[in-house]
């Protein structure tokens, strides 16, 4: 089949996903280019990708690194704009074929939409688009005829099973998670997790909000939530298992019983080239799995007692309404807040619980719902953090 170049842009081009997905373009400079790299605070490097990758046009997010960006660019032909604006601005460009959202967090949702209505086409590393608005988001799509492409491994393996299969025919979907770096461990000894050895991933490199996102199966919640709206699925229908071996990127059961499982490396550059492949495959250089060094698959139920946030992710899905973006916004201070030792690894859970319990409920939000939503969430969770507890607390001393 033949494939048409395609000109994409790259939203957080700095990070995990994105200097990924730039060693992806590299290897294949004949089917892809880059139109449009942007970066939060990163200026180096976005001017050193901007320099071996000459986009038309890049965004640093943080207006402090403009003059900087600016300058070092000045003898190349990119143009160069800062600010938010600008970030949610850019992907409406014309020359732009596929944006790929590689951004962290909340930050995410407003490019992904801005990106939608004008037609072109999102390749999803942000999960956080699809957990706080994901009706509102699927929606859109629909109406403007954009194909919504995940690049998590789980959702793209789950893509890749439907591929030529009618969705009427799914009885669940079994997302995969690897377990992260505390798997088997008991109690006691998450009482004094660090983040140290949270951020210590056994399978995949990924930035650190993502990595202790995983550590805490938080990470599984979300792309719980996320996989409700990418298949249209009742949260009934999907399931979650521990395969520590992240061989077996995720399954489809279908109704009558037969499964089909996508497997591969644990490589991130696989499902982002298959991204920006489809609807076609193109070969890639990427090692291949192999079977010898690898002979033992394990599957486990999730331990949703000691790592809740995957049961509160579930519980924030059953609700509805604007839960999963309280869920969300409530997790993103609580991971913020480990990784600077306010708060104790199991004290994650509760503050998001705690915010859940005393945000206010909308249950059929609209877009300005969900920034209130978002905006209340992150102030009482900040509340909450200066707040004395009893039992783990808060507190990473405690």
């Amino acid at each position: 089949m033949h494939q048409e170049k395609k000109n994409i842009a790259i939203l957080g081009s700095t990070g995990s996903i994105g200097t990924q997905a730039l060693d992806v373009i590299r290897r294949n400079p004949d089917f892809f280019s880059v139109e449009v790299l942007t970066a939060q605070s990163n200026a180096d490097l976005l001017i050193l990708q901007a320099i071996e990758f000459l986009p038309n046009a890049v965004v640093i997010g943080n207006g402090a690194c403009y003059a900087n960006v600016k300058e070092a660019l000045k003898p190349y032909p990119v143009k160069v704009f800062s600010g938010q604006e600008s970030l949610s601005q850019i992907v409406e460009m014309g020359e732009i074929d596929l944006v790929l959202n590689a951004l962290v967090g909340y930050s995410g949702l407003l490019p992904t939409l801005k990106a939608v209505r004008a037609g072109k086409h999102v390749a999803l590393a942000n999960k956080e688009t699809l957990v706080v608005a994901g009706e509102l988001v699927m929606k859109l799509a629909k109406d403007h005829r954009v194909i919504i492409l995940p690049v998590d491994s789980e959702h793209s393996a789950i893509f890749q099973c439907l591929a030529g299969e009618s969705l009427k025919n799914v009885e669940k979907i079994i997302l995969t998670a690897s377990g992260g770096p505390f798997w088997g461990k008991k109690y006691e000894q998450l009482k004094t997790a660090t983040k140290e050895s949270a951020l210590n991933h056994p399978k995949w490199k990924m930035g650190n909000k993502v990595t202790i996102d995983s550590a805490s199966l938080m990470n599984k919640g979300l792309e719980v939530i996320e996989a409700k709206w990418l298949f249209d699925l009742s949260p009934s229908q999907i399931e979650v298992i521990v395969h520590p071996q992240s061989a077996i990127h995720s399954i489809v059961q279908f109704v009558d019983g037969s499964m089909k499982a996508q497997m591969g490396p644990a490589d991130m550059r696989g499902p982002i080239h298959y991204a920006f492949s489809f609807p076609g495959r193109i070969v890639s250089d990427f090692p291949r799995f192999d079977f010898t060094t690898c002979q033992q698959f394990t599957f486990e139920p999730p331990d949703t007692e000691l790592f809740r946030n995957l049961g509160l992710a579930y519980e924030a899905l059953n609700r509805g309404g604007n839960m999963p973006c309280i869920l969300n916004a409530a997790n993103e201070i609580a991971v913020q807040a480990f990784l600077e030792d306010r708060i104790s690894f199991l004290g994650m859970p509760q503050l998001i619980e705690k915010c859940m319990e005393s945000v206010s409920f909308i249950p059929k939000p609209t877009y300005e719902d969900y920034v209130q939503t978002n905006q209340e969430t992150r102030a009482k969770a900040i509340e909450f953090l200066l707040l004395p507890v009893n039992g783990i607390g808060w507190n990473a001393q405690s």
